[in-house]
């Protein structure tokens, strides 16, 4: 059994001579003191054997074992990717040439394919990198800002990527087949009105002759000449095309693609959230390694501009005061009284208590001003601005509540004494609520404007006023995202570049004071997840709306890029670079998560417009679904069936379970190898100050016996001179243990 133990750990038969110098290393010193000893004296020999050189078998394996010879490579890297200096890369690349001459004629042949076909797979990425929307711009942007400023524009430049697949999703299943089937021969049938009340759709738009602000009016509120079109719900009244060998299915393809669209945001938004989510969980999980991190690592080498550089010294400066200002603060919370907490803890609960009233007061207000624009749009108009103010009013009011609620969050957040990471993420995700709740209130008072009571609407919706309701609630999210457009617009004209302007000319106190407008980015986040919420929401409502975001967004990144350079200067607090990435997906899949909300209860609950529409045939729109599934074969209908039935989720819910548990454990042993991997690079680091240390005692004595050797010398020679020829002294043999340094251990969270 010992000579099975040892062949593990010492090939070809060998075994370790006692060596007392690596007996005194501090990795085997302690493995000693962690193992307990065995009554069986092999058990004994055995784990001193691997407690000796199982902590050295990285850097004594080889050596011991093979003789100074190398493992041979069975993959290898290719010669840039190497941590080698350019030598030692140009001596293994001629070794590799050298090698592959020496091969047989299969062999050689295969080894210059796979270099051609790696070098030609990375010449095609290069090129797609090159096909990059605004690669060069971001490039630059990152040279004088940072990768910090950076993040927001690749997040931008992500969201325009999102919307313009969204609206080839639209196009390509609902919006071409409309347009393509007289082209093809292809005959439509339509949900024409058969005389009933609830199939009546009047006309909006006026006849005759129309005023010039008139058609302003209608560009800027989707009503007029934009309700009839492509633009909006209404204009889909088409239940199925029928082209020469088949049926197309309008409804049923409406509502797949509704849901595609949704499931392909939540698996690309989670894809490219996994990346910054490992990164955050290394980095927050230890407070010394972010230390070390920000010291030795934290210098951005993108940036080139010497204001920006300043500007990157000062926020690293800022983050290492915040980390030592939250350790203070921790210190502090360990050591506050009973009566300190309860004090403090009455107090945050009256302030949250507050911002619910706030909150409260907000939401009630744009319901009011929804309500109110409802009434005003059914009167006759009279004037022209007033009517635009009336159009807009709840825009205007979300506007201004999304404008006043942050600046009351951030001065009441001074208040309940949390550390300054935590205010910073603790007053985003209030503002992250108002904005995203307040398109729900939105949502929720149009939506009590159209349901009644069946006694009193015939047709299950209020279909006087609201004869397609559904167009109605996207002629609102389409003012919402023209709306937010203007503001953005009106925002960098109107304020930050007199505002620029101002503290540049102007020598006064008070300019000064006020100094230049900021580049904040968790708020310019905030701005554009709010506006893909309204695309997410408003798409079902209005299917060219993700097109209209897409050429916003795209108008968006000049708008801010011309802002950034000439009107805004960096945060001087500015948002940890590190997390940013994490924390701009997180936000983005809450606001599709609020999202799905509206959609799915409109498409399941409420009623759906007898007058316009793909589903003028059915109480709601998922109805369509069954319909379909009941004109299929039998056998796919059964095998649809089971995979709806209870059984079939019970099963698909434990297996989740049994996924879930197998990745957590997975992951807890991950865990655990890591924190063992750090052991052991910790442990070979005290290994390498003691064979130093004991290094430098050897030169110590050698050079301490030299010099008395040569004293001896020097003195005898002064007394008799030399006597014969003069032989050098011989000192004691002494063995010289070479020990190799450790490799480098690189893990990954």
């Amino acid at each position: 059994m010992d000579a099975a133990s040892d062949a593990v750990f010492f090939p070809a038969g060998r075994t370790p001579a006692n060596n007392p110098l690596l007996d005194q290393l501090p990795s085997y010193q302690s493995l000693l003191y962690r193992r307990k000893p065995s009554a069986s004296g092999s058990t004994k020999r055995r784990n001193s054997s691997r407690g000796r050189f199982g902590s050295l078998s990285s850097s004594l394996k080889w050596s011991l074992g093979k003789e100074g010879k190398e493992r041979p490579v069975v993959t290898q890297r290719p010669v840039r990717e190497l941590p080698k200096s350019m030598d030692n890369k140009r001596k293994d690349r001629a070794q590799r040439m050298q090698h592959d001459r020496q091969l047989a004629g299969w062999a050689q042949w295969r080894s210059s394919s796979v270099r051609t076909l790696r070098r030609l797979r990375e010449e095609c990425v290069e090129g797609l990198r090159r096909l990059q929307l605004w690669r060069g711009e971001i490039h630059v942007i990152e040279g004088m800002f940072g990768t910090g400023i950076l993040s927001y524009f690749s997040f931008l430049r992500f969201l325009v990527l999102l919307n313009f697949v969204i609206f080839l999703l639209m196009f390509s299943f609902v919006i071409l087949p409309i347009i393509a089937a007289p082209h093809v021969s292809g005959n439509t049938s339509l949900n024409r009105a058969d005389g009933n009340e609830c199939n009546q759709y009047p006309p909006t738009s006026p006849r005759g002759l129309v005023l010039f602000h008139q058609h302003i009016t209608d560009l800027l509120s989707g009503t007029g000449f934009l309700e009839r079109t492509y633009l909006f719900y209404g204009y889909y009244k088409v239940e199925t095309i029928h082209f020469h060998k088949y049926t197309y299915n309008l409804p049923l393809a409406y509502l797949l693609v509704t849901v595609t669209y949704l499931f392909l945001s939540l698996v690309w938004i989670v894809k490219r959230s996994a990346t910054g989510f490992k990164r955050k969980l290394v980095q927050d999980e230890d407070r010394f390694q972010s230390f070390c991190n920000k010291i030795f690592a934290g210098w951005d080498f993108c940036v080139t501009n010497e204001n920006a550089a300043r500007l990157k010294r000062s926020s690293l400066l800022y983050e290492l005061k915040t980390d030592l200002e939250e350790e203070r603060i921790k210190q502090k919370m360990a050591e506050r009284s009973q009566k300190e907490k309860c004090r403090i803890y009455m107090f945050r609960l009256a302030l949250n208590v507050f911002v619910l009233a706030v909150l409260a007061g907000c939401f009630y207000s744009i319901y009011r001003a929804t309500v109110y624009s409802q009434e005003a749009q059914m009167r006759p108009p009279t004037n022209f601005i007033v009517d635009l103010i009336y159009e807009y009013l709840p825009s205007i009011v979300i506007t201004l509540a999304n404008f006043i609620t942050p600046l009351i969050f951030t001065f009441i957040i001074t208040f309940e004494d949390y550390s300054p990471a935590f205010e910073i993420r603790f007053t985003l995700m209030r503002c992250v609520f108002m904005r995203l709740a307040s398109i729900g209130v939105l949502l929720f008072s149009l939506w009590s404007q159209v349901t009644c009571p069946e006694t009193n609407c015939p047709c299950g919706y209020n279909h006087e006023q609201y004869p397609c309701w559904e167009t109605h609630v996207g002629q609102e999210m389409y003012k919402l995202l023209i709306f937010d457009f203007i503001i953005i617009g009106a925002v960098t004209i109107f304020v930050e570049f007199p505002r620029k302007i101002i503290v540049k000319y102007c020598d006064c106190g008070l300019a000064k004071w006020w100094g230049q407008q900021e580049f904040a980015i968790p708020q310019n986040v905030l701005e554009i997840v709010y506006g893909q919420t309204i695309c997410w929401i408003g798409t079902f409502y209005c299917p060219l709306l993700p097109a209209i975001n897409t050429i916003k967004y795209f108008l968006v990144f000049y708008i801010k890029k011309v802002s950034l350079v000439n009107n805004c200067r960096p945060a001087t607090r500015p948002f940890r670079a590190s997390s940013s990435h994490f924390f701009f997906l997180a936000v983005l899949l809450i606001g599709l998560a609020l999202a799905c909300v509206p959609v799915t209860v409109s498409i399941a609950q409420i009623h759906s417009s007898h007058s316009c529409g793909p589903f003028v045939r059915y109480n709601t729109s998922w109805e369509a679904v069954p319909h379909a599934v009941s004109q299929l074969p039998q056998g796919l209908q059964a095998f649809l069936f089971a995979l709806s039935s209870e059984a079939f989720a019970v099963l698909f819910f434990v297996i989740t379970c049994l996924a879930m548990f197998y990745v957590i454990a997975l992951a807890g042993a991950h865990k655990r190898v890591i924190s063992q991997l750090r052991d052991q690079l910790a442990m070979e680091g005290r290994d390498k100050r003691f064979l130093i240390q004991k290094l430098c005692q050897a030169q110590g004595s050698l050079a301490g016996a030299s010099s008395r050797l040569h004293r001896t010398t020097y003195s005898q020679s002064d007394v008799g001179g030399y006597r014969g020829n003069h032989q050098p002294a011989s000192t004691s043999s002494s063995e010289v243990c070479v020990v190799q340094a450790p490799p480098v251990f690189e893990t990954q969270a």
